[in-house]
C-alpha cells in the first residue's frame, strides 16, 4: 500500500478495527477513511453503496462484525448470521464496483470443523461439522471466504482473508453476558477480588484446550498480509500455542491478585474441546506474534483497570 493511499477500516471502533488503526497510523498511514456505525450501518447495501461512491476508497481492512462468546452465540444466533451476512456482502460488492485496489476480510478459526485434526490447517475448511454453540457466526464468515474468492474468479478482485484465534486486548468488550472467555474471566476475578469472594464459578469443565492471540498481533499480522500475500485461501493467524480453560483463569487470577478458589460449573457447555490453529503458512510467509501471553495478560488488565465503567 502506498503511503498516501486512502484506506477504509471498517469496524474501526471495534477490538481488531481499533488496533488495525493503531498498526497503521504507527506505519505512516495518515488517509484513514473511518466510520461509527451510528454513522454508517454496513447491513444497510444503499447506505454502504453510496458510501463507497463517494469516498472511493482504495484498500478496505474489513473488521466489522458481529461478535461474541458462548452465552452470546446462543441467545442470539439470528443477529449473529443476519448482521455478519449483510455486513460481508455490501462491503464486498460495493468494494468490487468501485474498483478497490485490494481487501483483506477478517474472520475466525471458529470456520473450522468442531474435530478438525489439530492444529488445524486451512484445508481442513468445510471437512466436518461445525461447533453447534457458534454455528450461525461461523457460517457467515464461511460465506465470507468463498465470497472473496468468487469475486476473485469471476472479476479479478484482490480479496483475501486471514482467520485469527481467540482474541483478547485493549478495547476488548469485557461485558459478562456477550465478551469472549478471556475479557470475562478478567472482570470476574478482578469483581470477584474487589468483593472480598471466597471463589469464582466458571463454565464448564475447565478442559478444553484454546490458543490466545494478542489483537496488536492480529493488527500486524494483517498489514503484513496485506502487503505481502495474494493467495485466494484463508490464512490462520495465531501465536501457535494453547492451553486449558482452567490453566488460563488461573493465570488470570494471579494476575488479577484473586486469591480464591477456581470451581468449574460441569452442567455448562464446555464448546469445542481443542482449537488450535495450524500457523505454518503465515510463518513461512514471514511473520510471527511477538506478544506473549503472560505479558498480554498483565497489559489487557492495565487497560481495563484504566477503562473500566
Amino acid at each position: 500500500m502506498e503511503n498516501n493511499a486512502k484506506i477504509f477500516v471498517a469496524g474501526h471502533r471495534g477490538l481488531v478495527g481499533s488496533a488495525l488503526v493503531r498498526e497503521l497510523e504507527r506505519q505512516g498511514y495518515r488517509n484513514l477513511v473511518l466510520r461509527k456505525s451510528s454513522e454508517l450501518d454496513l447491513r444497510d447495501q444503499a447506505a454502504t453503496r453510496a458510501f463507497f461512491e463517494a469516498e472511493r476508497p482504495e484498500y478496505v481492512f474489513l473488521a466489522a462484525a458481529k461478535v461474541g462468546g458462548i452465552v452470546a452465540n446462543n441467545s442470539f444466533p439470528a443477529d449473529f448470521i443476519y448482521d455478519n451476512l449483510m455486513i460481508q456482502s455490501n462491503v464486498l460488492h460495493s468494494s468490487y464496483l468501485v474498483g478497490v485496489k485490494k481487501l483483506l476480510l477478517l474472520g475466525s478459526t471458529c470456520i473450522y470443523p468442531k474435530l478438525a485434526p489439530q492444529p488445524i490447517k486451512e484445508e481442513a475448511l468445510l471437512t466436518g461439522p461445525l461447533e453447534p454453540t457458534n454455528e450461525p457466526y461461523a457460517i457467515a464468515k464461511i460465506a465470507g471466504i468463498k465470497m472473496c474468492q468468487s469475486y476473485n474468479r469471476q472479476y479479478g478482485t484482490r480479496f483475501i482473508s486471514a482467520m485469527p484465534t481467540n482474541l483478547y486486548g485493549p478495547n476488548d468488550n469485557f461485558d459478562l453476558t456477550t465478551s469472549h472467555v478471556l475479557p470475562a474471566l478478567i472482570r470476574r476475578f478482578h469483581e470477584a477480588k474487589e468483593a472480598g469472594a471466597e471463589n469464582v464459578t466458571i463454565w464448564g469443565t475447565g478442559t478444553p484446550y484454546r490458543e490466545f492471540v494478542h489483537v496488536d498481533d492480529v493488527a500486524g499480522a494483517a498489514f503484513f498480509l496485506m502487503q505481502q500475500y495474494e493467495g485466494w485461501d484463508p490464512v490462520n493467524v495465531g501465536s501457535g500455542q494453547e492451553l486449558t480453560i482452567a490453566d488460563l483463569a488461573r493465570r488470570i487470577a494471579a494476575v488479577v491478585g484473586f486469591a480464591g478458589e477456581v470451581l468449574f460449573d460441569t452442567s455448562k457447555p464446555d464448546g469445542t474441546p481443542r482449537k488450535l490453529s495450524d500457523v505454518s503458512r503465515i510463518h513461512e510467509l514471514g511473520w510471527r506474534h511477538k506478544i506473549e501471553l503472560d505479558q498480554g495478560l498483565r497489559d489487557t488488565y492495565a487497560w481495563y483497570l484504566a477503562n473500566r465503567c
